[in-house]
């Protein structure tokens, strides 16, 4: 575990670079961050589940994992939908 957490450490590092010079906030980036986890908890959570043959239980951790995905990205949408009408404001009138 400790070897995956050095070898991310550094990429994680570079993507926050990335991010930071294309003008990208913090908050946005901690959230993508945040959402790349949930994505693979949900996944180990479902591979393990249906190993042990519950895949009722993988199916509904695939809907919550979904759902909380939504759930935090509504922060992004609302920031995506306010720049689009700050540029059509800005070509129509």
């Amino acid at each position: 575990m400790a070897g995956m957490l050095a070898f991310a450490a550094p990429a994680a590092e570079q993507i926050r670079d990335i991010f930071t010079d294309a003008g990208v906030p913090e908050s946005y980036l901690s959230l993508i961050f945040k959402a790349a986890a949930v994505c693979f908890i949900t996944q180990i959570t479902c591979e393990l589940c249906r190993d042990c043959g519950e895949s009722a239980i993988a199916s509904a951790a695939e809907l919550w994992g979904r759902a909380a995905l939504t759930l935090m990205a509504i922060p992004l949408v609302r920031a995506l939908t306010e720049r689009i009408s700050e540029l059509l404001e800005g070509v129509c009138c």
